[in-house]
């Protein structure tokens, strides 16, 4: 349907005689809109590339300044300050759906998409805890309007996830590169409030151990820390019985003798820490 309505756009224009760079532009336009709605990168990859392709095949002659201008909406979406992050990967719509029975959290909680890009990883947010506040930081103004339309209930900005502050929320989801994870774990260290949670798709943090993980058939793996007065907690009795009323068993209980504290694990990890920030010194997300 979308290379259908692609090159009817194309036939449309040519014939009308209009200027060839809007018309091929319009007609590349239309998959890409089309695959923002898909799910999985290889449906996407196909419908945003077959056009151009079946152009290529087929001796549609386009002038080269106009490969070079279809680029324009790539920039757009993913802009170069961002390149240095996380790629776009979209969170799968499930893959948080084991930590609500995991993770002691109040009633309608404040969480926080760092790096929210099209807003897949709000609606796996949205689907765990449905009472949640949702909110959402983007550096790409397209995928930040992208994922405001998508999710009207939700706060988006655009913005900075570096410079972001990370106090104010109960939650903090990322899905980050293993790069960044240590810059990741010293933001969360030292701005996150006593018993908030980070959460981070698939990459865990070298050498802190996660308070809850999570690994669904099919789905990525899932690493949560809670954070209590500059620690981790691995666990805790006290946690659990002040929530044994409200929370299935399962949720995380924490011996005292496996609290892993920020301060010290940031020392460990500095050095990643720093080539990570000199690397990257503004940046984005995986979303």
């Amino acid at each position: 349907m979308a290379w259908a309505l692609a090159w009817a756009l194309w036939e449309l224009g040519r014939r009308a005689g209009w200027p060839v760079l809007p018309v091929a532009l319009a007609a590349l336009a239309v998959p890409i809109v089309v695959a923002c709605a898909l799910t999985g990168w290889r449906r996407r990859a196909i419908t945003v590339l077959g056009v151009p392709l079946s152009w290529m095949m087929l001796g549609v002659t386009v002038p080269a300044w106009a490969w070079l201008a279809c680029l324009l909406p790539m920039l757009a979406a993913y802009p170069m300050r961002a390149w240095r992050d996380a790629p776009y990967f979209p969170s799968p719509r499930d893959a948080l759906a084991d930590l609500p029975a995991r993770m002691a959290l109040s009633p309608a909680p404040r969480v926080l998409d760092a790096g929210c890009g099209a807003g897949h990883g709000l609606v796996a947010l949205q689907r765990a805890w449905p009472d949640a506040q949702l909110s959402g930081v983007e550096w790409s103004w397209a995928l930040a309007w992208w994922s405001r339309w998508r999710l009207r209930q939700a706060t988006i900005r655009r913005g900075d996830m570096w410079a972001d502050d990370w106090g104010g929320y109960d939650v903090v989801y990322v899905f980050q590169r293993p790069e960044s994870m240590a810059r990741v774990w010293a933001k969360a260290c030292q701005e996150m409030r006593a018993g908030s949670w980070l959460v981070s798709l698939e990459f865990s943090v070298a050498g802190v151990k996660p308070t809850v993980s999570s690994h669904l058939q099919g789905q990525r793996p899932v690493h949560a820390w809670c954070i209590v007065h500059g620690a981790t907690i691995q666990g805790s009795k006290r946690l659990a019985d002040n929530q044994t009323s409200r929370r299935p068993s399962r949720m995380a209980t924490i011996p005292k003798a496996t609290k892993a504290s920020c301060s010290s694990s940031l020392v460990g990890s500095s050095r990643s820490v720093a080539s990570s920030a000199s690397t990257s010194s503004t940046a984005e997300t995986w979303a």
